[in-house]
């Protein structure tokens, strides 16, 4: 990497580091995750009949039912913990069904910014599960897919029915 790179990405690595050090932690106001009253635009949810284990354990379930690829689950209050910012729970759940989602990227290579499929479960602060993702409506307007009609459709519908099944609903 050219030097002048790194001399200018060098406050904001200063700026970084001195927000995830302890003091600044410390100092900082403990974040408290409101119950979201409305998903923003073009996110979809349902809140959960089951656990937050259970949710995961159901959604993880119903993918591979379906023969989809699981690719990874973070969680992301453990991460949170490890960084002493407490969060509430919080399980990011990615997979996908690459002979579909290959196809968004085909048609532009920046959809693969939304593929695979990522579903977020979390736990509001009243303990409320829900189950998150982005509308495949939302991921085609945002990317220009106007190409992929049925598979955007098919995507939607498929994502609808893991997270009913995890939902209990």
């Amino acid at each position: 990497m050219p030097t002048h790179y790194l001399t200018r990405a060098l406050p904001w690595i200063a700026a970084a580091l001195a927000l995830a050090s302890p003091a600044a932690q410390a100092a900082a106001p403990a974040a408290s995750a409101p119950a979201p009253a409305a998903a923003p635009a073009g996110i979809l949810r349902l809140q959960s009949t089951n656990s937050f284990d259970e949710t995961v354990a159901r959604l993880k379930a119903d993918v591979a039912a379906k023969g989809i690829r699981l690719f990874d689950q973070i969680d992301q209050a453990a991460l949170g913990a490890q960084a002493n910012l407490p969060v509430q729970r919080s399980t990011l759940i990615i997979f996908g069904n690459p002979p579909l989602g290959i196809q968004f990227l085909q048609s532009s290579p920046y959809a693969g910014l939304d593929w695979p499929v990522r579903m977020l479960v979390f736990e509001d602060a009243e303990h409320r599960v829900w189950v998150s993702w982005t509308s495949f409506d939302t991921i085609a307007a945002r990317y220009g897919i106007t190409d992929r009609a049925a598979q955007i459709q098919m995507a939607g519908s498929v994502a609808a029915s893991i997270a009913a099944a995890a939902a209990g609903k």
